[in-house]
């Protein structure tokens, strides 16, 4: 395909894998089975779509955002809660001591992942900014912020380095709290700060790893519902293009006012940059048609060049664990869909 298309990272988990994750009585080799299954099931399943970039389907992560933080013993409760329109919320941790590192790398999803296929694998990590969040505001006696962000700079990027070190065809760090940043400090001053927080850790790789690294925004997608899509996404998709990577996966599908989001796009995008465009709702539980995702995708060459023009989903299906608004067959249908569209559009353009 000469209009490239990945996915984002999470497809639902089964309620066979659910149910063994969330109950006490679960062994851990019972547990590692239904993983293994898990993986190997999602990459067939992913593989019968074409899709012909693929992932794990986030099958073993805890969440896209505290996978790092699996196993750690310095954690407490009751750190920063994220509120969705329709109620729930979630909530991260707290560091209560030093120092600051990964429990867990995902390079080891990467590894899993990588044994079941032969396509090209990319993987998702989780954004140095959101772990930012995980420092209590009143310190850590013994262990200042600034030490704390030097070990975060240092396991992020060794998070994204043991991965392309291991082959991944692309790195996507998640960063859903770029959009919700702006809620919480309409003044930017938060959102400046996440972006020159990340990109300390872009800036520690070559121009040419850049192009392997990419960065996905939505306004959150839990429950079918999200945190952030009342934020005007003019008001935060300037600052988003100065994030030194080569590619961006931006929620556009379920966007009111596509064709205002993608000018900004074309105004800000950097030659070096390619926007894969969300074609595809995941919060809507209708599977859109291929020739539903073929004119959303003429419609963004109207403004974005062909050769910087790719396309992706919103969003994760299923970025919590416990999250199973949407269904597995769903999912893969959508997925089905996406590609099916991306080659109608293909033909038409390229004619």
């Amino acid at each position: 395909m000469k209009i490239l298309s990945e996915p984002i990272g999470s497809i639902p988990r089964s309620p066979e894998l659910i149910a063994a994750i969330i109950s006490p009585n679960t062994n851990r080799a019972d547990l590692q089975k239904l993983y293994d299954k898990a993986i190997k099931e999602t990459i067939k399943a992913l593989e019968d779509t074409g899709s012909p970039v693929i992932s794990d389907g986030e099958q073993t992560k805890s969440s896209f955002a505290t996978y790092p933080l699996e196993g750690l013993t310095n954690l407490s409760p009751e750190g920063m809660r994220i509120d969705f329109k329709d109620g729930h919320h979630r909530q991260l941790p707290l560091l209560s001591s030093g120092p600051f590192k990964y429990g867990k790398y995902a390079v080891e999803y990467l590894n899993a992942a990588q044994q079941q296929t032969q396509l090209p694998v990319k993987q998702a990590i989780i954004s140095a900014s959101a772990l930012s969040l995980i420092y209590p505001q009143d310190g850590i006696e013994g262990y200042t912020q600034a030490e704390f962000i030097d070990d975060l700079l240092n396991e992020c990027e060794k998070d994204i380095r043991l991965c392309l070190e291991k082959g991944a065809y692309k790195v996507q760090m998640d960063f859903t709290e770029g959009r919700l940043s702006l809620k919480l400090d309409p003044s930017g001053g938060v959102l400046k700060h996440f972006i020159a927080v990340n990109n300390q850790v872009f800036d520690r790789f070559s121009q040419q790893d850049q192009q392997k690294l990419g960065v996905h925004v939505c306004p959150g997608g839990d429950h079918d519902s999200t945190h952030s899509a009342d934020i005007d996404y003019a008001d935060f998709l300037p600052s988003l293009f100065d994030l030194n990577v080569g590619s961006f996966y931006l929620q556009l599908a379920s966007e009111p006012d596509r064709v205002k989001v993608l000018k900004i796009i074309k105004q800000y995008l950097k030659p070096n940059q390619t926007v894969f465009v969300g074609v595809i709702d995941v919060l809507n539980p209708v599977v859109e048609t291929s020739e539903q995702v073929k004119d959303r995708i003429i419609e963004a060459a109207e403004y974005i060049p062909l050769s910087q023009l790719g396309t992706t989903d919103d969003c994760g299906f299923s970025p919590f664990c416990d999250d199973v608004s949407t269904t597995r067959e769903t999912a893969f249908a959508k997925i089905k869909v996406r590609i099916e569209g991306t080659k109608l559009a293909e033909a038409q353009l390229l004619s």
